[in-house]
């Protein structure tokens, strides 16, 4: 039989919290990314989601996960790029100084995350227009990947192949 010492004891119990605490932030942090990308996507696209809010909702959540699907297809270097942004904009305290947005991605305004990125997209900075090019062409291309908006640009879809 083999015996644990209460030193080894306390040492497995400490790691073990500082585990889940871990996974508490990283399941906390994906859920704040997916907020901030629903923000950034319902700016985006104002005008063109659906105004029944249970087909908005759904519409948002497709968006977030065609960006997510974007993202992985992307080269190693841009998608540690991606992620770096991400993060930024879902701390709170550079959330606040780089989007202006005081409250949580989930309880933002239309009107303040579209101020956002009408800033960015305008800003002397490079690294903020990078950001505003970033998030558009993101949500925009995870919204217009998907067939039944084809139309809404007059794409007419692949060509036949005979």
């Amino acid at each position: 039989m083999v015996t644990i010492g209460r030193r080894e004891f306390l040492k497995a119990g400490l790691m073990g919290s500082v585990l889940l605490a871990c996974a508490g932030r990283v399941s906390a942090a994906a859920d704040e990314e997916a907020a901030m990308l629903s923000a950034v996507s319902a700016a985006v696209m104002a005008g063109m989601l659906p105004p029944d809010p249970t087909l908005r909702a759904a519409a948002l959540k497709e968006t977030v996960a065609g960006i997510r699907h974007a993202v992985a297809g992307l080269s190693l270097a841009s998608q540690n790029e991606v992620a770096e942004l991400f993060s930024l904009l879902t701390l709170p305290p550079t959330r606040r100084l780089l989007a202006g947005v005081s409250a949580p991605w989930a309880e933002a305004r239309v009107e303040e995350v579209a101020a956002f990125l009408e800033n960015g997209r305008h800003s002397r900075v490079a690294l903020l227009q990078g950001a505003y090019a970033a998030l558009h062409d993101l949500v925009l291309g995870a919204w217009y990947a998907r067939t039944e908006h084809w139309e809404a640009i007059g794409y007419p879809g692949l060509p036949e192949i005979f």
